[in-house]
């Protein structure tokens, strides 16, 4: 890829060129990957490392009981992994059809986790060091404590206030009935235990072993329909991806149960416009790229769920014919439609890597809404998600919540090609900002050849349900106001760590370049780092 190297946005970040590089969200984690590339692992190596210390470090936006997917480029050929849970086999769906929407907290709302399913899986395929040597790091810091960090600080109390009559949340995660403080240290040896015996038995003792046992009975102890086949029972899916093109490049992305198709779609109506010959911060470009993005949303929400239960396949919702005609319907000057209120918020940690062999891995986790369903298996530091939340109660929808049931998902990952070689690896985390956040990336990447970093640090957008369009700071002013009188509900999101600055997501990019070097980008919305050597 060939990218300028001006960097126009505030940041104090510069991208790091190396042979071997690994971004993430959290400094520690960067730092563990890292370690593994250094005794000899993959790229695949390096993110299990990393998102099994993310559990630890950054437990407002992920956790053991997360679900994760991954991109993986081997050198010859990409391959998806779809770690997603199922909702347990005994669930009354007849509780919740028809009523306004699912839970978001307690045993209603947790599914199967995935990740530690994606990390024996990938560590098995594509690794050389081993699940146990990999989660290591993690487990000393669950074991010994680490320093919490400000940005991780600001959330965990934010998710305080949701979640402290959860069962199990205050006794894990508000030692003294608080959460941490900046610079606080934080130990939880009870998730170091659980850490190693996933790494003795490559995963099975989550699933099939001691950890499973402790979330059986907590389920039973809380009256949940939990069976031990519903753990047993799970399993992470090679998948193929999705490949389309869009402004110089093609883009992949993993197909449903996760919204990667929205990225696409979007992308896919919005080459139809003129927004390549708009600035990308106007509010030109920037109406056009909503409108793209507001009904790329509707057809998602209304079609996109397990495979088994959808109605209409990917092939159907990315036909030409149909982006055609919501290019077609978009006006230039006035906003027209509504974003689906099934859009909802989350919290993710996304990261990838890239090693001296060619290798790259583009891998999301996320327990959803800042520490899930704010369920803890005692005794095992395990943090339920409430990827439930994601069903729909509409009777007869193909995402209507059922028992042994995939939901429709936030988290995805992302992969790009130039001229036919693997270029990108890349993703932006946080719910429905997600496939936004990817839509930005490329338009900035591709049509403007911005490098990652600055792509990473520029001011963003986010579409919410209705016409409500959020704007960072650094979008205000003019670009506001010329949106506003386009129809637009805008709302200028204050600078800094409040409740609102969270929703933009966090970026994390690796870029090829020529010789071998890579580049590597992370956001300065999040307290990551990109490191290499």
């Amino acid at each position: 890829m060939a990218s300028d190297w001006q960097f126009p946005y505030p940041s104090q970040r510069m991208p790091v060129l190396a042979e071997h590089v690994v971004a993430t969200s959290q400094p520690l984690a960067a730092e563990a990957g890292l370690d593994a590339l250094r005794r000899g692992g993959t790229a695949v190596d390096a993110v299990v490392a990393a998102a099994a210390t993310l559990t630890v470090v950054e437990p407002t936006s992920n956790g053991l009981g997360s679900d994760a997917f991954a991109l993986v480029w081997d050198g010859t050929a990409l391959h998806g992994l779809n770690a997603s849970g199922r909702s347990p086999a005994g669930l009354d769906a007849e509780r919740f059809l028809g009523s306004t929407a699912m839970p978001t907290r307690g045993w209603d709302a947790v599914t199967v986790p995935g990740a530690v399913s994606a990390w024996a899986a990938l560590a098995t395929r594509f690794g050389r060091l081993g699940l146990d040597a990999l989660v290591e790091p993690a487990a000393r810091y669950a074991e010994h404590g680490w320093a919490v960090g400000p940005i991780t600080a600001a959330a965990w109390a934010q998710a305080s206030r949701r979640l402290t009559e959860v069962e199990g949340f205050a006794e894990a995660f508000l030692p003294g009935g608080r959460a941490p403080r900046p610079g606080e240290r934080f130990a939880l040896p009870a998730q170091a235990a659980t850490l190693r015996a996933i790494g003795a038995s490559g995963g099975e003792a989550f699933y099939r072993g001691e950890v499973a046992e402790r979330i059986l009975a907590a389920a039973r102890a809380a009256g949940a329909p939990w069976a031990e086949a519903d753990l047993a029972g799970h399993r992470a899916d090679w998948v193929t991806p999705l490949r389309r093109p869009a402004f110089g490049l093609e883009v992949a992305e993993l197909p449903p149960n996760g919204q990667g198709l929205t990225a696409l779609a979007a992308l896919g109506i919005l080459e139809r416009t003129g927004v390549a010959d708009a600035d990308p911060d106007s509010a030109d470009a920037i109406h056009l790229a909503v409108e793209a993005m507001k009904r790329a949303f509707v057809d998602a929400h209304a079609e996109v769920a397990d495979p088994a239960a959808m109605r209409i396949g990917p092939e159907d919702l990315l036909d030409a014919g149909r982006l055609s005609a919501h290019a077609a319907a978009i006006d230039p000057d006035r906003a027209a439609g509504e974003a689906p209120a099934s859009l909802l918020p989350g919290g993710t940690v996304y990261l990838t890597a890239a090693d001296g062999e060619g290798r790259m891995a583009s891998y999301i986790q996320s327990n959803y809404m800042g520490f899930g369903s704010g369920v803890v298996a005692p005794g095992t530091g395990v943090s339920l998600q409430n990827r439930g939340a994601g069903f729909s109660t509409t009777p007869g929808h193909p995402n209507a919540v059922a028992g042994g049931k995939r939901p429709f998902h936030t988290i995805i990952p992302a992969f790009a090609f130039a001229a036919g070689e693997p270029a990108l690896a890349f993703g932006v985390m946080g719910g429905h900002m997600q496939p936004q956040g990817h839509l930005q990336m490329v338009l900035r990447l591709g049509a403007h050849g911005q490098n990652p970093q600055a792509a990473a640090d520029a001011p963003r957008w986010r579409v919410d349900p209705g016409r409500r369009l959020a704007l960072e700071a650094g979008l205000g002013g003019a670009v506001a106001e010329d949106l506003r009188r386009r129809g637009h509900d805008v709302v200028v999101s204050p600078p800094g760590l409040s409740d609102a600055s969270f929703g933009f997501g966090g970026a994390q990019l690796v870029e090829r370049h020529p010789d071998g070097v890579w580049l590597a980008a992370s956001d300065p919305r999040k307290e990551g780092a990109a490191v290499g050597f």
